[in-house]
């Protein structure tokens, strides 16, 4: 279960805070282009994520439902498996730097987006019901909750981009 926050501006990055950058693209349907990850799932989303030490890790992920509670099936694959399929992700792509923030038992996340001026915080949280507790750090920065827009899911973003990119 998560809550996503469209956020003003980018807030005061604490200091100890992970910073992850990723890159992740939607597979088409195996129909649209006639090919299939190895293991016969076809949809889903490819993403990279490098850490600051340089490490990379790949993983391919399939999400259903939408909103607060969704489930998701994320599963790491080699390098050269991504690499293979990314070529099929070149309609629907995106670039973020992600901050991970420790607030107490739980983690904030805050997505900056490198070719949109969109910042967005998400939350997990470990049922739908739970309590959301907005640190003072970063309350001043939030518009709204979008939990629930669709206008807000990656994908959406990542059509979004690619619309306008070259």
């Amino acid at each position: 279960s998560e809550r996503k926050y469209l956020l003003r501006a980018t807030p005061p990055i604490r200091h100890g805070a992970e910073i992850w950058k990723i890159e992740q693209g939607y597979l088409p349907p195996a129909s649209a282009d006639g090919q299939s990850l190895d293991d016969g799932m076809t949809l889903g989303r490819l993403r990279r994520v490098t850490t600051p030490d340089g490490s990379i890790t790949c993983y391919h992920t399939i999400k259903q439902g939408i909103g607060m509670v969704r489930s998701e099936i994320e599963r790491e694959i080699p390098q050269e498996i991504f690499e293979r399929h990314w070529p099929r992700t070149q309609h629907c792509r995106l670039r973020k730097t992600r901050y991970r923030v420790r607030q107490g038992q739980a983690v904030w996340e805050i997505d900056v987006f490198d070719d949109l001026d969109l910042v967005l915080g998400e939350i997990e949280l470990p049922a739908a019901d739970a309590a959301v507790t907005i640190p003072p750090w970063l309350a001043p920065f939030i518009d709204r909750e979008v939990t629930n827009d669709l206008a807000y899911t990656n994908s959406s973003i990542a059509a979004r981009i690619s619309a306008v990119s070259p």
